[in-house]
């Protein structure tokens, strides 16, 4: 619909703000007085470590951006470099299925966004043309409109009459439901919504099922697809859009050649029928002609073929692309467009190794009930790896550690592969402040453990968690996949299960006498560093008054709300109120251990038996609700530290010429956003 709202001349505009009326009082301001405000704002400057390196380079609302490096690249060969290339081109052609998965407007506003930012040629020193920037960088991060964390609606911080003024100038349409979805607080307000009450898809904005669709109508569909004894069942509703036909009934719109999100899909095929032309060994080409198939395809059996192949498959060049992880989904079956490109850190793996070597005896000595735990967990590895680049549901905000395939019986009987993104860790550390250290640590001791254990010991939990955690634990026989059993509570019980995993394992003698822990301090430093997060430094990611939604945060809660409470009779977790702030100390590690190994035993049970009330009282009781004395005391004592709670990356750029392959590190995120959406961009507005 072409804007038919009028617009007042800028030159008149300033002219009725500075008149006055007939009776000598200003006259009524005018829509865009706030906007058109000269803006005083200081630019984010970059700082540069000594080698001239800028590690982190914007900083705007909640959110830096950082960059990071890639050394193993120039040691890879000719062949390698070129696989890279492939890999990464075929990852950045799906990048606008993220954008659409996340909301239905969102690709149509970003292109309107995109537009004005690049045609308009007015004043650019007011606070709206701010407030325009930064709204634009959000969306650019959160690959739409909804917070990337939160997933709440971002506020534009501009009216929409100035929005009008900008889209007339650049001769910019937009839709009336995009515009409303734009400026309207109360339309499509959240992503995904988790309280049931509210209609776990109706109220959800995310675009994996048609506006219409209810949870009781999806769960009612697959009851009648899935089969229940399958002992090897697919990963039903990973690659598809529900909506209703013309009779009402549901349907499957399938991500494929040929399917929804067809263009960009041809073009992920096309880069990945090159990279199997450079492919490491046969095993790696094998696996990518599977991926390739079930793009063309859809056949979610050529998936569980392609992933049984992937695990099998081994190099120095390695890759993450599909529709994944399903924690944009409220009720846990779609996937996210996700890609990672990796590069095998060898030093490091080397030295990490031990940790996939020693998963049987993990398995054999966890708190599990008997009848939970694996006789035989099989082919676990464990690697790090540095990334070269990644899109979709991975980038600009992406994972620090990777443990896949997802499908339960194909990780039983094929294993999985484990990865952490070493050097993102990395950038994250030399990007970071200790502000919040400072802040939240009870005393000098915790403190310095922190200092000098916090490096190890967070690097020690995403390895334990990623390939202990992740790979431990069975299935009752009969019970369905958890996804059908936990249903809205799969994703924060399984994080949640992994991080005790590797909680429980982190202050074990086993750990220092098998060289990876050089003493059981580096446990401690991972107990505070964990409680200090979970009850009071991850607070100020949410505004005041907000639940906890995402599924890692809550899982971080309703570990550190339960042993809190649990241990509370014999103070092993002590609350401290020091000059009105509240802080925590661990007094007893061993008892805390206790705590959190008698928890993983009883989430283990529930996942195993598929125990949804169980699941449900768990995450209802500690993992949502906020105290809100101590949610503002924590936003308080944050508030001048002026450190961005989230952070995302700026990826190298992979480019070819007829001779070689290179990579550079770009330094400018708004640069690399327009980049990617002049090449990268292959979808229509609506899909």
């Amino acid at each position: 619909m072409k804007i038919s709202t009028y617009i007042l001349p800028l030159a008149l505009i300033a002219m009725l703000a500075s008149c006055q009326s007939g009776d000598g009082s200003k006259a009524e301001k005018t829509p865009y007085e706030i906007d058109t405000e000269a803006f005083e704002g200081t630019p984010y400057t970059a700082e540069k470590d000594d080698s001239g390196f800028a590690w982190q380079v914007d900083q705007f609302a909640d959110l830096k951006i950082v960059r990071y490096q890639t050394p193993s690249f120039d040691k890879l060969s000719d062949q390698q470099k070129q696989l890279v290339y492939f890999l990464n081109q075929a990852g950045l052609s799906g990048r606008d299925i993220m954008y659409d998965q996340n909301y239905r407007h969102n690709l149509a506003i970003r292109n309107a966004l995109e537009t004005i930012y690049t045609e308009f040629n007015g004043d650019k020193g007011t606070k709206g043309w701010n407030a325009f920037e930064t709204y634009l960088k959000r969306v650019w991060f959160s690959n739409g409109i909804h917070h990337h964390y939160s997933s709440d609606k971002i506020d534009p911080g501009f009216s929409r009459e100035y929005f009008d003024m900008l889209a007339k100038e650049t001769g910019v349409t937009l839709g009336e439901e995009p515009l409303r979805a734009m400026f309207d607080p109360t339309f499509d307000n959240k992503k995904v919504n988790q309280d049931a009450r509210k209609g776990l898809l109706t109220a959800s904005a995310v675009n994996f099922y048609a506006p219409d669709v209810t949870a009781r109508e999806v769960e009612q569909f697959y009851n009648g697809i899935i089969d229940k004894t399958d002992s090897k069942p697919i990963e039903h509703g990973l690659n598809s859009k529900i909506v209703k036909n013309a009779e009402g009934g549901l349907e499957e719109r399938v991500w494929k050649v040929g399917g929804m999100y067809s263009p960009a899909i041809e073009k992920i095929v096309y880069w990945l029928e090159q990279a199997v032309t450079v492919a490491e060994n046969e095993k790696q080409a094998d696996a990518l002609k599977l991926l390739i198939e079930y793009y063309q395809t859809g056949d979610l059996k050529t998936w569980d073929a392609y992933n049984i192949a992937w695990v099998g498959a081994k190099g120095d060049i390695d890759y993450i692309n599909g529709f994944i992880e399903v924690y944009n989904d409220p009720i846990g079956f779609r996937g996210s467009y996700e890609t990672i490109i990796e590069i095998t850190d060898f030093e490091a793996s080397e030295t990490m190794q031990v940790v996939s070597k020693e998963v049987q005896w993990f398995e054999d000595n966890s708190p599990l009930m008997a009848e939970h735990k694996k006789k035989n967990v099989v082919g676990v590895t464990y690697k790090v790896v540095e990334v070269a680049g990644e899109a979709g549901d991975a980038s600009p905000s992406t994972p620090i550690g990777v443990n896949l395939p997802n499908n339960n019986w194909i990780r039983q009987e094929h294993g999985s592969k484990s990865v952490s993104l070493g050097n993102i860790v990395e950038a994250y550390g030399k990007a970071g402040g200790s502000g919040i250290l400072q802040e939240f640590a009870n005393d000098e001791e915790e403190i310095a453990l922190e200092k000098k254990y916090g490096d190890v010991a967070g690097k020690l939990h995403t390895a334990l968690h990623e390939v202990v955690g992740h790979a431990s634990g069975q299935l009752e026989p009969g019970v369905s996949t958890p996804k059908e059993t936990l249903k809205a509570y799969m994703s924060t019980l399984e994080e949640g299960r992994a991080d005790l995993v590797a909680l429980y394992y982190l202050y074990d003698q086993k750990l220092v006498d098998i060289g990876l822990m050089e003493s059981m301090d580096v446990g401690k430093a991972a107990y505070d560093g964990y409680i200090r997060n979970g009850l009071l430094a991850q607070l100020r990611r949410l505004e005041l008054g907000k639940d906890v939604e995402e599924a890692h945060m809550r899982n971080r809660q309703w570990i550190s709300k339960w042993v809190l409470e649990k241990g509370a009779s014999d103070n092993v977790i002590e609350a401290i109120e020091r000059d009105g702030k509240t802080y925590y100390n661990i007094t007893d590690y061993n008892k805390l251990r206790s705590l959190f190994g008698e928890l993983l035993r009883e989430v283990q049970r529930i996942k195993s038996q598929g125990d949804y009330a169980a699941g449900e009282a768990l995450v209802e009781g500690y993992g949502v609700k906020v105290d809100p004395a101590i949610h503002k005391q924590v936003l308080d004592r944050t508030a001048d530290l002026n450190i961005a709670p989230y952070g995302g990356f700026i990826n190298p750029i992979i480019s070819k010429d007829d001779s070689s392959v290179s990579i550079t590190y770009p330094d400018n995120f708004v640069d690399q956003m327009l980049y990617y959406s002049k090449n990268y961009s292959f979808l229509p507005e609506e899909n």
